[in-house]
């Protein structure tokens, strides 16, 4: 079909969500118009983790239709496969994200799978546990993580709690129906509630979630911090508070206007806890304050960013310093209380700081890399297991503000991420450091490092061929150098397979070019798996903060990098 005929059928079969046919109708009926183009060109696409998109009418878009096709082509797919005909259903505080849920379940009920659907919004990471407690074969989080306001999203795990592999999503992909206004199965969801087809996540799932995230506790005796938090008008604030409140660990204030469930972000148009406009409400009350931290847990709660008090006002710290912080922690304590498995394991994507080994170094922990996504550290946790290791992970993290301590969940958890934190902050506060205090021994134990993160923005129907070009230009004519550091070594991670060892192995090649410098610098270079966005990670290192800065900001100069834009 022509786009205008698309538009055509959404006018006159889109009639389930009034706010859909409001908007449709408001749209000019001229095939050569660029908004309707972005809405009608294609389905929206989904990848690897499931579908993000902006929400509104369209095939291009997040609304219930495309969520309905979606999940008739996971059914078909649990189905085909064999697995067990349960799943689990979570959703976050975005626009129409419990609408969503609710849809999914539908299409699961009347496709003869059982929907668990938890009673009120949850962190993505209680929906990996209730996958795994209840024994789904897949489970469905409805998000869009830390993106602006007018998006949203869904994300598809695995019978582990594990957001699928891209084979799987291939899978699903194919099996998605092209009619979507007449080939997806629904029932009436009250019915299906009546008569057990659609089920209600009870209680002691959720109790069971937070009792083991309160086990990841390494030490016991630990004095309770003061901590400002935020959940960004998200899914995050029953979970956190609980669990720094029943522990102890911390006396909690939450931040006025961002405490309330709210997917229009009021005071906060782009929720992402590793920017700094996003602190901005916490920080104001933590100057009256003066706790000792800022935590911010992203809307679906599987991220958290932090600031610590520092000669007077705060310090944000990265998710390359928070995760270092983190994992010298847990080696170092672990270590000291015998708690260390004998053969240590952590993980972290390649975009993560190359710190990581030097700690790793010192505490005997093998260290191993996979791509970007936090799904592949739950991929490696699954192949310790099966191959009879499941005591030996300690830590996964991402420089994107995601952790994960134990293997209770497949995905990167904000809320045991800040049991962690403010324990740690506690321990270091008993000795008479501040986080930032504490960071600055281990710089000046292992070098100083400084990662930054540049975005550049493709949007609209060319975003992805020009995203495309700037890679193929990158790989005809690959740099000698970047900001002034010669090129040592370079990897294609498309055309080698570089994640495996005698334990797993990840049969993916992503689009990600590494650039080795001179001076142990470095350049990554990705297209975004979940924005219209190029993403740039430089990493500078040096003997002293001044000339790491200085190699940082030669770095972030990208000369060669113009001419691909």
């Amino acid at each position: 079909m022509t786009i205008l005929e698309t538009y055509e059928t959404w006018l006159a079969y889109a009639a389930d969500d009034p706010d859909l046919q409001t908007e449709l109708k408001t749209l000019p009926g001229d095939e050569n118009s660029p908004e309707l183009r972005d809405r009608f060109y294609r389905n929206l696409e989904f990848g690897t983790g499931g579908l993000r998109g902006v929400l509104g009418a369209g095939s291009n878009r997040m609304n219930i239709y495309t969520v309905r096709a979606a999940t008739q082509g996971l059914a078909e797919y649990m189905h085909a496969a064999h697995l067990e005909k349960k799943a689990a259903i979570a959703y976050d505080s975005r626009i129409k994200s419990g609408l969503f849920a609710k849809e999914a379940a539908r299409v699961l009920a009347a496709n003869g799978i059982t929907a668990f659907l938890y009673p009120r919004l949850m962190p993505t990471p209680a929906l990996s546990f209730a996958v795994r407690n209840i024994k789904c074969g897949a489970g469905i989080c409805i998000t869009a993580s830390h993106n602006p306001a007018g998006y949203n999203g869904y994300k598809v795990y695995d019978a582990d709690g594990c957001q699928i592999t891209p084979q799987a999503a291939e899978e699903i992909q194919a099996l998605i129906p092209a009619g979507i206004f007449r080939s997806v199965k629904l029932v009436d969801f009250e019915t299906a509630v009546g008569e057990g087809n659609i089920q209600y996540i009870g209680e002691h799932v959720i109790e069971a979630y937070l009792d083991v995230v309160k086990k990841q506790r390494i030490n016991q005796n630990i004095p309770s911090v003061k901590v400002v938090y935020t959940p960004l008008n998200g899914a995050g604030l029953e979970c956190v508070t609980r669990v720094l409140r029943e522990t102890k660990l911390a006396d909690v204030t939450v931040v006025p206007g961002q405490d309330v469930p709210d997917g229009s972000f009021p005071t906060c148009p782009y929720p992402n806890p590793e920017e700094e406009a996003a602190l901005e409400k916490g920080l104001a009350l933590c100057r009256g304050m003066r706790p000792d931290l800022l935590l911010a847990t992203d809307p679906d709660c599987d991220r958290v960013g932090i600031a610590a008090r520092e000669n007077g006002g705060y310090r944000r710290l990265s998710g390359n310093e928070a995760g270092i912080l983190l994992f010298h922690y847990i080696c170092e304590q672990r270590a000291a209380n015998r708690t260390m498995p004998g053969k240590p394991v952590a993980v972290k994507t390649i975009v993560t700081t190359d710190m990581a080994a030097k700690v790793a170094k010192q505490y005997g922990v093998e260290l191993w890399e996979v791509p970007t996504g936090f799904k592949y550290i739950g991929d490696c946790i699954r192949a310790l297991e099966q191959n009879g290791k499941a005591g030996s992970y300690i830590f996964g993290f991402e420089e994107s503000c995601g952790y994960l301590s134990g293997a209770y969940v497949r995905d990167k958890d904000a809320v045991g991420a800040s049991l962690l934190i403010c324990e740690m902050a506690g321990y270091y506060k008993q000795r008479g450091l501040s986080l930032p205090m504490a960071l600055e021994k281990l710089y000046e134990e292992y070098g100083f490092y400084k990662d930054k993160l540049c975005s550049l923005t493709f949007t609209g129907e060319g975003g992805s061929l020009k995203m495309q070009d700037f890679m193929q230009a990158l790989r005809a004519s690959p740099p000698a150098s970047f900001g002034g550091f010669d090129v040592l070594e370079t990897k294609d991670y498309l055309k080698n397979a570089y994640f495996e060892n005698a334990d797993y192995r990840i049969p993916v090649r992503p689009d990600v070019l590494e650039f080795r410098l001179a001076k142990d610098c470095k350049i990554i270079i990705r297209p975004s798996g979940t924005e219209p966005k190029m993403k740039i990670y430089l990493s500078a290192y040096a003997d002293s903060h001044r000339e790491a800065e200085r190699n940082l900001e030669k770095l972030s100069q990208l000369p060669i990098l113009r001419p691909c834009l």
